[in-house]
């Protein structure tokens, strides 16, 4: 059973090491494409962030596994600092898609009543609040290698949880919304951000909601459920791995051989092409 056991995590490891490389690239690319080549339209600045925040979760998950590796032992902070960082993509993935959920079922009010940097203060926001909000929660638990504060952690991470699982109804609730109206109320031609929405919410249902039920009920997993944390870390990397791809998917033109430019600039053509009367350039 031992060796069963660590041929198991053997397996989960070099495959979490693995897509974690491959979506560091993807959203390398990602960032490097929209950050400097593709003008930015309302919208397309929660997919630069996106890109942002995947790759810095990926980033820490894979640097920090290599290190655990390396040490043989695990380390509550590393666990920590990568969830920290996989929070703000959930909290950007609430906004984007809950945003691009009213300007389908009511373009012209949100066109009228939406204000011009909406998208990036909505941003600027997350990224000043998500992360501390985690980390705030984990020094309290005793995840920073501080002690733990019995009755401050059960307030903060009731909290965290309540708060993380909210996001996450309100990005399927969104996306729900959103193909219902698309495929049953809309007369308009299906447009390139609903396959963007969609993607990414079913990503976050199969794929992130384990990451955050791990953070949810994380003593208890470990104890119960050995074998879920290595898989809950495997599918999170899935998750802001596959991201890219869903952009590819949505913008790629069967039978044709295109460059990541034009593929990427096409996912994003309704946002791409508002993007010089709506945010400048350097705008992330």
């Amino acid at each position: 059973m031992f060796g069963l056991w660590r041929t198991f995590n053997s397996v989960v490891f070099y495959l979490t090491l693995a897509v974690g490389l491959g979506g560091l690239v993807g959203n390398g690319l990602v960032l490097w494409h929209l950050g400097l080549h593709i003008k930015k339209g309302p919208f397309s600045v929660y997919i630069l962030h996106l890109a942002a925040a995947d790759f810095l979760f990926l980033a820490c998950q894979v640097g920090f596994s290599v290190v655990q590796a390396a040490l043989g032992a695990e380390d509550t902070l590393y666990f920590a600092v990568a969830f920290a960082g996989f929070s703000v993509g959930l909290w950007l993935l609430a906004a984007f898609s809950a945003e691009r959920c009213l300007s389908a079922v009511v373009p012209s009010g949100c066109q009228r009543c939406r204000p011009r940097h909406t998208a990036g203060v909505v941003c600027g926001l997350v990224w000043a609040l998500g992360p501390p909000a985690v980390l705030l929660t984990s020094n309290a638990c005793g995840l920073l290698r501080s002690s733990a504060r019995p009755l401050t952690c059960l307030r903060y991470h009731s909290a965290s949880v309540v708060w993380l699982l909210s996001l996450v109804c309100a990005a399927c609730v969104a996306g729900l919304v959103l193909f219902v109206w698309v495929a049953c109320c809309s007369q308009r031609q299906r447009p390139k951000f609903y396959g963007i929405v969609l993607g990414s919410v079913l990503l976050l249902l199969f794929c992130g909601l384990p990451f955050v039920l791990y953070w949810s009920l994380r003593p208890l997993l470990n104890l119960l459920l050995p074998v879920f944390p290595p898989l809950a870390a495997f599918l999170a990397c899935v998750h802001s791995s596959s991201r890219p791809l869903v952009y590819f998917t949505v913008g790629r033109q069967p039978g044709k051989r295109e460059p990541l430019r034009a593929v990427l600039q096409r996912a994003l053509g309704e946002e791409a092409a508002l993007g010089a009367a709506s945010l400048p350039m350097g705008l992330m």
